[in-house]
């Protein structure tokens, strides 16, 4: 072991766990995500060696697979219980809770929920949830026909994380091993060769920005096997990944014909993975949408406005040539056309250049010590209320009264992400030394939305390359 695991094995006895390049070869044809096989690895196995026999028991018993005949067992009278995602909306029209498990099978209309359950405050959420859910089969008397009735249901969180537990780990990690440590955490080895540098480790890093800061928009174009499409699919219940076909407003805002809320207002970000092959049934209607919402954080449903937090980051592939570089140095005409509309790029904070991340190898596997996914995830999740660090961000910078608001705005949001992800411990401005927070948060900040702007000005006379003179206080 490095002398990193040993670290993060003393200082997280509970919430880390070891990992090996085939340690999820226990959950071939288990279709579940990182967070829940980690939280059952960690349930069914110590250092040295997993009880096979009771991981097997428990993936047998509680999670359902397309050959676990569930719908069979709750027609044949029997109550079934599993580990599942669970889809929950409200009904406004009968007053009813309803519940859906797309991956065995139970579809929209087929599933309620007890009206005892319902009535438990803070239980249900609209929306997708992970959880244990108990069910039976009901068939009423008279025309109404039979459906699923869900009589318990246990939230999936296994872990109520001590943040300031974690803030005070973080002293005593220098630098460098707290960004291996994230590195670690995201599943990935950080004395992997492929990583060439600092400088490419926190490029690495800036994926997790959309996980802690509210409402941050960002495009990611990198090669294919770069690991973008693992990281936003497989790190926190709390994402929706959104690849290919075709996408409506009320799939992403909110259903008015079924009352529901769409993606954007039931998770924390929302993915669009492999763009290109996005489409959408009305772009126009799609393009406005997105640019009341990006901008304000709110959307209009008939006469209501209802707003929040999530964020969107657009994931696609980009042509290189021999050096590695964009073949085509437009980089927004390798979005769909609803994604060129230049007043809508410019609510983008943020631009992830793909290309310069390593392709992931064998090497880039983890083999050693992390934290637990779920743990993880849990972290991340809460960051997002937290407010100070935006305070902080902004008592650091010297931003000119004449300085582009969008520019300004999105400059602090990911110099606040970065903050909250490399040093979680700081409470004040006296607590961060400034020329630390130049190099590591304010400069590749500055630099993503630098490339916005110049992609902006490239293709349109109306925007300029120039960004405004913000500068880090002390310095």
């Amino acid at each position: 072991m490095t002398e990193l695991d040993n670290k993060i094995r003393d200082i997280f006895p509970e919430e880390s766990m070891h990992k090996t390049p085939d340690r999820y070869s226990f959950f071939s044809g288990v279709n579940v995500p990182s967070f829940i096989k980690d939280w059952l690895l960690k349930k069914f196995s110590n250092d040295d060696s997993v009880d096979t026999d009771g991981l097997y028991s428990f993936i047998e018993k509680h999670i359902p697979t397309k050959d676990s005949n569930i719908r069979s067992k709750l027609l044949n009278g029997e109550v079934v219980q599993v580990l599942a995602r669970i889809l929950f909306e409200s009904d406004l029209k009968s007053g009813e809770f309803r519940f859906q498990i797309p991956d065995i099978g139970i579809k929209s209309g087929e599933g309620k929920v007890s009206p005892f359950l319902a009535r438990q405050e803070g239980l249900l959420k609209e929306g997708e949830n992970w959880g244990v859910v108990t069910m039976q089969y009901v068939q009423p008397d008279g025309r109404e026909k039979g459906y699923a009735e869900m009589i318990k249901f246990k939230p999936f969180r296994p872990y109520r994380p001590d943040f300031d537990y974690f803030c005070q780990a973080r002293e005593r990690f220098s630098l460098e091993e707290w960004i291996d440590f994230l590195i670690s955490s995201m599943e990935y080895n950080p004395n992997s060769s492929s990583f060439e540098s600092l400088d490419q480790k926190i490029l690495f890093l800036t994926r997790l920005l959309v996980f802690v800061e509210p409402n941050l928009n960002m495009i990611e174009l990198a090669p294919k096997g770069t690991g973008k499409s693992y990281i936003f699919n497989n790190l926190s219940k709390y994402g929706w990944q959104i690849s290919g076909g075709r996408v409506t407003r009320a799939k992403l805002f909110y259903d008015m014909s079924k009352n529901t809320p769409g993606i954007i207002p039931s998770y924390e970000f929302v993915s669009l993975d492999e763009v290109k092959t996005i489409s959408f049934d009305n772009p126009e209607e799609i393009q406005g949408a997105l640019k009341n919402y990006m901008e304000q954080g709110s959307f209009t449903v008939g006469k209501s406005k209802l707003t929040s937090l999530a964020g969107l980051i657009l994931l696609g592939n980009i042509d290189l040539d021999v050096n590695r570089k964009p073949i085509n140095n437009h980089y927004f005409e390798e979005l769909p056309e609803a994604f060129q509309d230049h007043a809508l790029i410019d609510r983008f904070h943020g631009f992830i250049e793909g290309w310069y991340l390593p392709r992931i190898s064998e090497d880039m596997k983890l083999n050693g010590y992390s934290l637990n996914v779920e743990y993880f995830s849990e972290i991340l999740s809460h960051m997002r209320s937290l407010s100070f660090y935006s305070a902080i961000v902004k008592d650091l910078l010297d931003i000119p009264k004449n300085a582009d608001t969008r520019d300004t705005n999105a400059v602090i949001k990911m110099c606040s992400g970065y903050l909250k992800l490399l040093y979680p411990h700081v409470r004040s401005v006296d607590d961060v030394d400034p020329k630390e927070f130049k190099m590591m948060c304010f400069d590749p900040a500055y630099e993503k939305r630098k490339i916005i702007r110049q992609q902006l000005a490239a293709i349109d006379r109306e925007f300029t390359d120039r960004m405004p003179d913000i500068t880090v206080r002390g310095i």
